[in-house]
């Protein structure tokens, strides 16, 4: 095994949307950082896919194999690459709402309260948006939380055929916003990311990374209260990294697997384990894609565009949370779109490019998305070193519940003698993310003030190590509607002015 010679300020381990913000910020401040990345650089041609190749080949699978619960391997949709899953998230960065960070009463239980509220992070929120040129307009959406500030960056014209459907869905009484997008300044990379935004605004005089490193498992130190390495994979090679704090930041899943796998006589669960906690409680967004007929052709290469909330808290009949609706990036372009297609899924591999481009160019694509309840029994474990997953949804009535109202809005909407932009069809073909899609997880190492019921503390450090840290969605308490990303940065951001007190202090 070979050592390396430096000792580090802090070691974090994954360069996504918490680690990769997490790593600019200390490094800013002055502290050595050194990232470990499973990946290594994504070309650019993989970045903005926006072709048929995205349905014709597993471009973004990693070679290895997931086992889901009846015991079938199949290849996960994640990123292993300097940015992580923020190179193919669409950069939708929205605020989780008031009330998300309570304890919230949905049809089949109550989603917990996190250890601090909105209020505590949203300062944070403000930076997020800041760091990573978030451009929206505030005031449109009824269930937006409180803010200090307009957003800096107003929202880029919507392609012109979206602008009669957003008229068309505010005459059946809806408020469609602009959903808050991380945009850069450049044209050949348009969208914002981790590796922008995160790594490359951090202190390259403090900031070391390295890629192609596949972290194996942390080394405690006799009292087994502090990790005093990190053993990684190499580009080959067995390596040993020290820092005095350590932070990992492979998201939901790879944390969660990483603290198992570094089980020890101390921790013989696996670290910061002592709870039972640790790959518990994982929450996978319900995500169900809806395609609606177009009757303007469209190059099927585009970003997100609107959001609706009018149902996130329920509707004319129910008084319990549905969820979100958001109009999905062109069909040809949305990475997650061409995991689950509706249809498309089936004829893809059986039509000319020609015939699936024909296809998209009359498509506009939606997603309902519906949070879910933390069960012990969706969790992620090892079996003989290979990742296991049990999962099953809940809280799937109020999810279908969504999609059956949004159907009602876009039926109305094609009904209205004004819309000229969608044409009515015999069905709107809809299908349902597979297990494949963990961009969205959360859960598996949750955040609570009680060491027997949670993995870390409001701070994000583990209950049972003093320098041990996590800053990734495994740590939430609740699954909200809305995607992670943007409170994924914002706790990072929040957990940099930590461990900044902490480093000196």
């Amino acid at each position: 095994m070979i050592i390396d010679d430096r000792h580090y300020d802090v070691i974090i381990i994954g360069s996504g949307a918490g680690g990769g913000t997490l790593a600019g910020a200390l490094s800013r401040q002055g502290h050595t950082v050194l990232v470990l990345e499973r990946g290594g650089p994504m070309a650019l041609a993989d970045q903005n896919v926006a072709d048929v190749d995205l349905f014709r080949k597993d471009r973004y699978h990693p070679r290895e194999r997931w086992f889901g619960p009846d015991g079938d391997p199949f290849p996960p949709q994640t990123m292993y690459a300097l940015g992580g899953n923020t190179k193919i998230w669409g950069a939708v960065l929205e605020r989780m709402r008031e009330k998300d960070f309570e304890e919230l009463p949905l049809q089949e239980g109550i989603s917990p309260a996190w250890p601090f509220d909105y209020a505590e992070l949203a300062p944070y929120y403000d930076r997020a948006e800041q760091l990573y040129r978030v451009h929206g307009r505030s005031g449109i959406d009824p269930s937006e939380p409180p803010r200090s500030a307009e957003f800096a960056h107003l929202p880029r014209p919507l392609p012109p055929f979206l602008e009669p459907l957003r008229e068309a869905l505010q005459r059946q009484g809806c408020k469609p916003y602009d959903l808050p997008l991380s945009w850069s300044d450049d044209r050949d990379d348009p969208t914002g990311d981790a590796q922008l935004y995160g790594l490359a605004w951090g202190d390259s005089q403090h900031l070391s990374v390295r890629h192609d490193a596949r972290v194996l498992r942390l080394h405690v130190n006799p009292s087994g209260r502090e990790v005093k390495g990190v053993e990684a994979e190499v580009a080959g090679e067995q390596w040993l990294f020290s820092a005095d704090i350590v932070v990992l930041a492979a998201g939901a899943i790879n944390t969660a697997a990483i603290l198992l796998r570094s089980n020890n006589e101390r921790h013989p669960q696996g670290l910061s384990n002592g709870s039972d906690q640790v790959g518990r409680n994982l929450m996978n967004l319900q995500l169900t894609s809806i395609l609606q007929l177009a009757t303007e052709r469209n190059d099927g290469r585009y970003a997100r565009s609107l959001g609706i909330n009018d149902y996130y808290w329920g509707d004319k009949n129910v008084s319990f949370p549905l969820g979100h609706i958001q109009a999905a990036g062109g069909v040809l372009q949305d990475a997650l779109f061409a995991e689950s297609p509706p249809v498309l899924s089936l004829v893809s591999k059986l039509i000319p490019d020609f015939g699936l481009e024909r296809l998209a160019s009359r498509s506009i694509a939606w997603w309902a998305m519906s949070e879910v309840l933390p069960d012990p029994h969706n969790k992620v474990w090892l079996h003989h070193d290979q990742i296991r997953i049990n999962y099953l949804h809940n809280n799937r009535e109020a999810h279908d519940r969504l999609v059956y109202r949004w159907l009602d809005t876009l039926k109305a909407a094609e009904a209205d003698p004004i819309t000229k932009v969608v044409t009515a069809a015999p069905t709107h073909p809809r299908g349902e993310a597979p297990m494949s899609v963990v961009g969205y997880s959360c859960g598996t190492c949750r955040m609570g003030e009680n060491p027997a019921t949670a993995v870390v503390n409001r701070d994000g450090r583990c209950h049972e190590l003093d320098n041990l840290y996590i800053a990734d969605t495994s740590v939430f308490p609740s699954c909200p509607s809305v995607g992670p990303g943007l409170t994924a940065i914002a706790i990072a951001l929040r957990l940099s002015d930590h461990l900044e007190a902490r480093l000196h202090g």
